[in-house]
């Protein structure tokens, strides 16, 4: 085993499934590591960034394309188009922020279908192609809130943990195959999808300080277990869910008791 090349992609091609917020950042770092990036986003625009900030990390053959996880046809001509590849992240998901007994039908339908319908939809086109050459690995973009929840967070926590029990559904399926299939649970980060938290004072501050390092992660923060997850360092990592939340869910409450000094 040569150590020194454990996180390497050289020769790699990953794919991204929406490349905005923390999507941006894990194409730049999955290009740094030597991979070929090809950067997919139902924005043209948000595509076209993200590979031209790859490239300036490293420069390659990356790629952009408008691709819409929601309709699975057009996804799959785009999967069989785009040829062999060796690592998919799919990043894409929504939230509505409101209880569960204020949601329309059209919400619950909207957030359900994008984070559960879309990350489906991304497998079953890539997916296939991977246990074809017998070898791959699929990492979604998962959340906290697939193990832990809070009033207004329903609809998008339920979304999240059925995305674990699929990951690891697809994990076993495919594992004879040689592929494997994780999840990385970021926890409070800022992008657009938190944006109106992060603009209230009172709650960026109650965030900040439910997890154990006492601050917002960063999108760049976000990276690292990706890359873990995509090379061969996680080489018998698979059905598994990599927690980066600063802490988050190992806090039991904001409250610090006093400690007995004997």
């Amino acid at each position: 085993m040569d150590y020194a090349q454990l996180f390497r992609l050289d020769g790699r091609h990953a794919v991204v499934l929406g490349c905005g917020g923390i999507g941006h950042e894990i194409v730049a770092g999955l290009a740094a590591q030597g991979a070929r990036v090809s950067c997919l986003d139902k924005d043209p625009a948000v595509a076209r960034g993200a590979a031209d900030h790859a490239q300036a990390v490293r420069p390659g053959a990356h790629t952009a394309h408008e691709a819409d996880v929601l309709d699975a046809v057009a996804l799959a001509d785009r999967a069989k188009e785009l040829g062999d590849v060796d690592v998919l992240v799919v990043t894409v998901g929504r939230n509505v922020r409101k209880r569960l007994l204020d949601y329309s039908l059209e919400e619950f339908a909207a957030v359900t279908g994008l984070n559960l319908g879309g990350t489906f939809n991304a497998m079953q086109a890539f997916a296939p192609r991977m246990a074809e050459r017998g070898q791959g690995s699929v990492i979604a973009l998962g959340s906290i809130r697939s193990v832990t929840v809070e009033p207004g967070q329903g609809v998008y926590a339920a979304t999240k943990a059925g995305m674990l029990q699929m990951v690891r559904t697809l994990a076993a399926e495919l594992g004879p195959q040689g592929v494997r299939v994780n999840t990385v649970a970021p926890g409070v980060v800022e992008t657009p999808l938190t944006a109106q938290i992060k603009q209230d004072a009172a709650w960026a501050e109650a965030y900040a300080s439910k997890s154990a390092l006492g601050r917002w992660a960063q999108p760049s923060e976000m990276v690292g277990a990706v890359l873990y997850l995509a090379s061969d360092a996680a080489s018998f990592v698979t059905g598994s869910q990599v927690v980066v939340d600063g802490g988050w869910t190992a806090v039991d409450g904001r409250f610090t008791p006093p400690t007995p000094t004997s």
